[in-house]
């Protein structure tokens, strides 16, 4: 599929309401999309996490897929290299997030391990747990961010849907949650992001909301029900914030993205179930470079598609 890019007829005053429009309601258009279904360079197979560093000269985007593959991409699509994990027999990789000192790392769901890599795709270290340490073996890891101190914050589920703690080295440090619906509960947790506030923003997908904690796990507050309207979520996949500090919710079951306060007001919203530029099929993933524009990951659709706000 080619890349959508600024049409010539249109003014620079025009092109830049429309792209501050994007988003504030249901149908806005990408500036860019990229990607089909394939194995080729470029192509995906349902495109599963992204995380994008931000540290460099440039931008970098990686995005992990059905098949295994790490691909990496310029903002503007353009193909880098890339690399596969090291087997995807039981499983794929769920989660991406980037570490300190400029790793990538990778949840390595099925195999119950985080992958820590290099920019260049060398595999580092791995996280795994230790045996008699803890509340026992980790579960399917969904997600994994890391704070400025270098502890790691896992999301897991399984025999138990818990987050797990873990030192700069590795080491279990503490867990919370259990599986329900109650506050500080959890059902399938899916993804995490840690908010400039310190806190902990989780993804509590078959709860229909968001969950926040401090990093010592205690419970903050909860927002989101199930439902299709403003601030209501359905199956939410991902979490991010954007430049202004609000949070991005990837939607699976309302195949949108919504933009919510860390209390959960609603900002705007965009997407909506189609395959036409601006409609989405079961998104996986979003996440913002660092001139604020969103990349969400158009999953069933096979491709990647740019916002810019």
């Amino acid at each position: 599929m080619p890349l959508l890019r600024r049409p010539q007829t249109c003014s620079p005053l025009l092109f830049a309401l429309l792209a501050l429009c994007a988003g504030c309601g249901r149908g806005g258009k990408p500036d860019l999309l990229w990607g089909q279904r394939g194995l080729k360079q470029g192509d995906f197979v349902r495109p599963r996490a992204i995380a994008i560093d931000t540290t460099g000269e440039r931008d970098e985007l990686y995005i992990v897929d059905f098949s295994g593959r790490i691909q990496v991409f310029t903002p503007e699509g353009e193909y880098l290299r890339g690399w596969s994990t090291p087997t995807i027999i039981n499983g794929r990789p769920a989660g991406l997030g980037w570490g300190n000192g400029g790793t990538l790392l990778v949840a390595d769901s099925h195999y119950s391990r985080v992958l820590v890599y290099s920019r260049e795709g060398n595999l580092l270290r791995e996280c795994t747990a230790q045996p008699g340490e803890g509340p026992g073996p980790i579960a399917y890891v969904s997600d994994v961010v890391q704070d400025d101190e270098g502890s790691f914050y896992l999301s897991e589920f399984g025999d138990e849907d818990r987050i797990r703690k873990l030192s700069p080295e590795g080491r279990y440090l503490k867990h919370w949650g259990t599986h329900g619906s109650e506050p500080g509960q959890l059902a399938r947790p899916r993804a995490l992001a840690l908010g400039a506030d310190g806190l902990l923003y989780v993804a509590d997908n078959c709860n229909h909301r968001i969950q926040v904690f401090t990093r010592q796990g205690e419970f903050v507050r909860a927002f989101g029900r199930h439902g299709s309207g403003s601030g209501e979520l359905s199956y939410p996949y991902d979490v991010t914030f954007d430049r202004t500090g609000h949070l991005l919710v990837a939607e699976y079951g309302n195949h949108r993205v919504q933009r919510l306060t860390t209390t959960g007001a609603p900002r705007g919203e965009w997407g909506g179930a189609g395959r036409e530029p601006g409609r989405l099929h079961s998104p996986w993933g979003v996440a913002v470079d660092r001139r604020g524009r969103a990349f969400v990951l158009d999953t069933e659709n096979h491709r990647v598609q740019r916002f810019g706000f």
